[in-house]
């Protein structure tokens, strides 16, 4: 089995053979990855916890769904800070055990206020998508370790085309948007914009399947300690952007009613 090839560009390279270590000593575990993935997600929480307070302190009942001059700041801040610690992760994972827990604050920070907002103008959804996101990660998990659904080469090559055919949508999305060019139709609440969000909330959902068995490699290829932490990030990376699809999906119900 290659296991060199993920839908999630955090384990698209031959990170985990190239980092095989030979001793006894410090090498990466299942179980180290899963510990260190929970001490992400408590770090994404707490953080997140520092925005969501800040914006019901700072809402404009009138305009729910506008986020307020102080809190935009934070948003800016936790996406750019995110991005570019996500970055120097991917290109340097020796540094992982650094630089993860500050991706996860910045996350932390975007994911607050982000929450509130929709929160804000739909009361309940957040908890829902909260719920939704653990209970897909539970169930692919589960469909995993049974071998229900497995990571063989197909899978992986189909995943991987439809998360860089997401991503292309996405960006070219952002650069019309630059031009007055509106993609309603896919962002809005309508049958093909509640499909797209379907759709992509399935892709990442299957990108947990990749994820788990890069991880599971990882630790049989006896990589050293530091990839737990690498490991965690590019799992957390899975989740953030699944919870995130989450929430634009069950907005777009909500925005129905």
């Amino acid at each position: 089995m290659d296991i060199t090839k993920s839908s999630n560009p955090v384990f698209g390279k031959n990170i985990f053979s190239q980092s095989a270590t030979s001793t006894d000593d410090g090498v990466m575990t299942i179980n180290g990855t899963i510990n260190k993935t929970g001490l992400m997600l408590l770090i994404v929480i707490f953080a997140a916890t520092f925005t969501w307070r800040k914006f019901f302190g700072a809402i404009d009942p009138a305009t729910p769904g506008v986020m307020p001059q102080g809190i935009m700041i934070w948003t800016i801040v936790g996406a750019i800070g995110g991005l570019i610690t996500a970055l120097i992760t991917a290109f340097s994972p020796r540094r992982a055990a650094m630089t993860a827990p500050i991706y996860a604050v910045f996350q932390g920070l975007f994911l607050g206020a982000i929450s509130a907002m929709f929160e804000a103008m739909y009361p309940g959804l957040v908890m829902r998508a909260v719920s939704l996101t653990f209970g897909v990660f539970f169930i692919m998990l589960l469909l995993y370790r049974s071998g229900t659904i497995q990571a063989t080469q197909k899978f992986r090559t189909i995943i991987l085309a439809a998360t860089g055919g997401i991503a292309l949508v996405y960006l070219v999305s952002f650069i019309a948007s630059m031009f007055g060019t509106n993609f309603g139709f896919m962002y809005g609440n309508g049958w093909i914009g509640i499909g797209f969000s379907l759709f992509v909330v399935a892709i990442a959902a299957l990108s947990l399947i990749l994820d788990f068995d890069m991880i599971t490699q990882g630790a049989n290829a006896r990589a050293p300690k530091y990839m737990e932490w690498y490991g965690a990030f590019g799992l957390m990376v899975t989740l953030i952007w699944l919870y995130l699809e989450m929430l634009r999906l069950l907005s777009k119900f909500a925005s129905r009613h």
